[in-house]
């Protein structure tokens, strides 16, 4: 399995942004992705030295649309803690970049 097949997304809220001050990033990742392999896929996209790997499943919701009931697609989230001495991850591209 690809390492872009495991790390879906970056999850920006509140509190996962206030968490990356102390070198924590919050991902979605794959369903059946285990804690070696997202430990592995961020080493190797963003060239990180992990220390530690926490994963929650997520469950879906319900969700009414009139007299229609649904479910939200369950996810599976991962609370990346990096070493002190590794470099950061760059969530959001540069204000320069998006200038050119």
């Amino acid at each position: 399995m690809e390492a872009r097949d495991i790390i879906l997304r970056p999850i920006v809220t509140e509190q996962s942004m206030a968490e990356m001050d102390n070198r924590k990033y919050t991902f979605e990742v794959a369903l059946h992705a285990t804690k070696p392999q997202v430990r592995k896929a961020v080493e190797e996209i963003f060239g990180v030295k992990v220390v530690n790997v926490n994963i929650a499943n997520v469950r879906g919701k319900k969700k009414r649309q009139g007299r229609y009931e649904g479910m939200t697609r369950r996810r599976r989230k991962a609370l990346i803690a990096l070493s002190a001495d590794s470099k950061e991850i760059k969530i959001f591209a540069d204000e320069d970049n998006d200038k050119k």
